[in-house]
């Protein structure tokens, strides 16, 4: 670094000089109306401003070279002074002889034998484990708790456009129905379900353990799904009750993690949090929180306390690189009343319904086509309560009752709080103009609860080649009609 004096690089002998500082982060821009310089509040500017006017003779350095050690000289004298004159001796630099009344003051203070006496010793060597402590006094044993779950915990394979997925299972009766995620069957052309050894002999392969499964049904909302396959005998699961469970108790995951050749894998942890909400693929479900590992194809597995009784749904993990120990699960009590009219109806009953398909209208699509932001509408079913009012293709809903809607969330969130047979206003962009329609919401039967389906399937781009925006030409996107 030849060019560099005192850390500081000249450019000119007119210019100021700046030093570069080890962070360099350009978050914000500041400008005193002459200099300009980065900064981020927190952490070391990247550049630091200095003056470099000051100039002097050589003569004139000498002096003020001069006068700092004459300063130095005077300070150092009149420090030993006022040190003489506070201890009192002639000679500052011998060592005070130690006052034996502060050693004892001092011994009192950490003599602590009185305190100790009765406590007994550490065995170190003896040390509960983390699950040991998170445990109950009346807890099975971790191994006791594996052996007995396995045998209830399966795997799951679908065939899908993309190729083979995997994901686990839990079986629900004796006669082959089982619970997992309604993700882990998505799009499935074919589903299988793969029993653990423990229902064959030594000699038995994977595919002599692997059944057909027909879905029974399924609920994108909450994400789950019910199986059935052809065969008796099967060992069901023990079902706890998630409301009693308290953060930091035991928590196991069982599940096929990575496929099945991990088939079985248990892990243990702990219940870091209860009643989190999180978000995935624009579905908001309310979950449990872990920090039991939990890896792809885990999914659908078992999540089991310390008596060895399901009381979550393995259902996602954040997965991130900076991120460790973040593993969800639904609460067992939250799942079995949909799980019921799953197996009963093959839909949830009660729930309110538009009887339409569609995509979402973003910002980016508003803005080139001149078209407001909403949901626009594919198709519309015959005989539901959209298509009784008069709703049709290529309609954009921009509100209802009021509330604008953005998209498929905000559309959802406030039908979800009527129940079927209720009137709600849709009003809705169709070629330049502003319309209200009164729509009567019908019951969800799983063929026309599609909305969020819809939404989720124009992500994967299965339109081919139909452009739903075809039919809107672009134009100045400030033409659009205003404010409702």
């Amino acid at each position: 670094m030849n060019d560099m004096n005192g850390g500081y690089k000249r450019y000119d002998e007119r210019q100021p000089t700046y030093s570069q500082q080890p962070y360099v982060n350009r978050e914000q821009y500041y400008s005193d109306g002459e200099h300009g310089y980065y900064s981020q509040p927190g952490v070391t500017n990247e550049y630091s401003f200095n003056d470099g006017s000051m100039k002097g003779s050589v003569g004139k350095k000498i002096a003020t070279a001069v006068l700092a050690l004459i300063g130095v000289a005077a300070i150092g004298v009149t420090s030993i002074v006022a040190y003489t004159l506070v201890v009192g001796k002639n000679n500052p630099f011998t060592a005070p002889t130690p006052d034996s009344s502060i050693n004892e003051n001092v011994a009192e203070v950490v003599d602590d034998s009185s305190r100790a006496v009765d406590a007994p010793p550490v065995k170190r060597d003896d040390l509960p484990t983390l699950e040991q402590l998170a445990a109950p006094e009346d807890a099975m044993p971790i191994p006791e708790i594996i052996e007995k779950m396995s045998p209830s915990v399966v795997g799951i394979t679908t065939i899908t456009e993309s190729g083979i997925a995997t994901g686990s299972g839990i079986v629900l009766s004796e006669d082959g129905y089982i619970i997992t995620n309604a993700h882990v069957i998505k799009d499935a052309q074919k589903i299988s379900v793969v029993l653990p050894p423990y229902y064959g002999d030594e000699d038995d392969t994977q595919d002599d353990l692997t059944y057909t499964a027909e879905n029974v049904g399924k609920d994108t909302k909450t994400d789950l799904a019910v199986l059935k396959i052809e065969k008796n005998g099967l060992k069901k699961a023990e079902i706890g009750k998630s409301e009693e469970v308290r953060v930091g108790e035991l928590a196991i995951v069982i599940g096929n993690p990575l496929g099945l050749d991990l088939a079985n894998t248990a892990t243990t942890g702990i219940i870091s949090a209860k009643d989190r909400t999180i978000s995935v693929d624009d579905i908001t479900m309310n979950v449990f929180q872990t920090d039991a590992s939990i890896n792809g194809g885990n999914s659908g597995g078992a999540l089991i306390n310390a008596y060895g009784q399901v009381i979550g749904i393995t259902s996602a993990k954040v997965a991130s690189a900076d991120v460790e120990g973040l593993g969800f699960a639904i609460p067992i009590d939250n799942a079995l009343p949909i799980v019921s009219d799953l197996m009963n109806y093959g839909y949830v009953t009660g729930r309110p319904s538009l009887g339409i398909t569609g995509i979402d209208v973003t910002a980016a699509y508003s803005s080139f086509y001149g078209i407001p932001q909403g949901f626009l509408v594919e198709t519309v079913t015959a005989d539901s309560g959209s298509g009784k009012a008069g709703l049709q293709q290529k309609d954009i809903i921009i509100a209802i009752n009021d509330n604008i809607v953005t998209g498929i969330i905000q559309l959802n969130e406030v039908k979800d709080k009527f129940k079927p047979g209720d009137e709600v206003t849709l009003t809705i962009y169709r070629s330049g103009k502003k319309l209200d329609l009164d729509v009567v919401l019908d019951e969800a039967t799983g063929e026309n609860t599609v909305e969020t389906e819809q939404q989720q399937n124009s992500n994967d781009n299965n339109y081919n080649n139909y452009d739903p925006y075809d039919d809107y030409e672009y134009f100045d996107p400030f033409r659009y009609f205003g404010g409702f």
